[in-house]
């Protein structure tokens, strides 16, 4: 019996470890975006489109499916780029993109105050 609720505890451990770990961090996030992001984005602003800033509205406006799913938006954004930004997907991991999704989103719903 002991053995059969290990094998149970250790199974339902294994499942919820994924979502606990890749749980974006946005401490981290906001690392990731000051040392790449903020050259063009500071304070949520944008010095190639000023009109196409980081604030939650411009975001709503510009964004693909940002009304869907807000973090995911950012990170396809961040990931592919568009227009005047670029392509992030291959200069940073897919859990920095989640992270500094995570920033994004955070700021904006604070109004990048």
């Amino acid at each position: 019996m002991r053995l059969v609720l290990s094998l149970a505890l250790a199974a339902l451990i294994g499942l919820l470890a994924p979502s606990v770990a890749s749980a974006a961090d946005v401490a981290h996030g906001e690392q990731v975006f000051s040392s790449n992001c903020a050259a063009c984005h500071m304070g949520g602003g944008n010095v190639v489109n000023a009109q196409r800033t980081l604030k939650q509205e411009d975001l709503q406006a510009y964004l693909a499916n940002y009304g869907d799913g807000h973090e995911e938006a950012i990170a396809y954004q961040v990931t592919n780029g568009k227009n005047g930004m670029a392509a992030f997907g291959t200069r940073l991991s897919a859990d920095e993109i989640a992270d500094v999704a995570a920033y994004v989103e955070a700021q904006a719903a604070r109004g990048w105050a």
